[in-house]
């Protein structure tokens, strides 16, 4: 069964090694040095350069609707023969958005709203950034239900650092 593995910057090398994962998306600051880890090829490992904010900041990356297509675009790619693994500083908000909104796109059946809990299930402190989940939701023609369904999950506990987790497509 594929299966999308989401933690922070601090266990990205232990959850690859763990989870046997072939590919990794990286969503982190631009400059932010993130070293690859070594079973996983160059073409397996998609780097976004986005800042985890909701609205504009001065010095910081705004996530935008490329950001989601080029995700997007890649998730595709990737052939679920092996984990996929989400990270980003925290392991809480930019790749939780990321491995919902792949989840959604990669299971198009399932409901937005089982995805949002079987997320909030597997991690307490998960709080996808909300403006992922918006562009995502325009892009996937989700008519406003991933943002709903994520509203609705609220907030996560509170955390300076997620506990690495697993969601499942199906």
């Amino acid at each position: 069964m594929p299966t999308l593995h989401v933690c922070p910057l601090s266990c990205l090398h232990d959850t690859v090694a763990t989870t046997g994962a072939s590919h990794v998306v990286t969503l982190i600051n631009v400059g932010s040095a993130v070293e690859r880890p070594a079973s996983v090829a160059a073409d397996r490992h998609l780097f976004i350069g986005v800042s985890d904010i909701v609205e504009p900041l001065e010095g910081h990356i705004l996530p935008e609707a490329e950001h989601i297509e080029t995700l997007l675009a890649f998730v595709r790619t990737w052939g679920r023969e092996s984990p996929l693994v989400f990270h980003c500083w925290a392991g809480i908000s930019r790749s939780t958005a990321a491995a919902y909104i792949s989840a959604c796109a990669l299971a198009p059946e399932r409901c937005e709203d089982a995805m949002a809990q079987a997320l909030r299930q597997a991690s307490p402190s998960a709080t996808p950034n909300a403006r992922f989940i918006a562009l995502a939701d325009d892009i996937l023609g989700r008519n406003g239900r991933m943002v709903d369904a994520v509203r609705r999950i609220g907030r996560g506990a509170e955390a300076m650092e997620g506990v690495p987790f697993t969601l499942r497509l199906a």
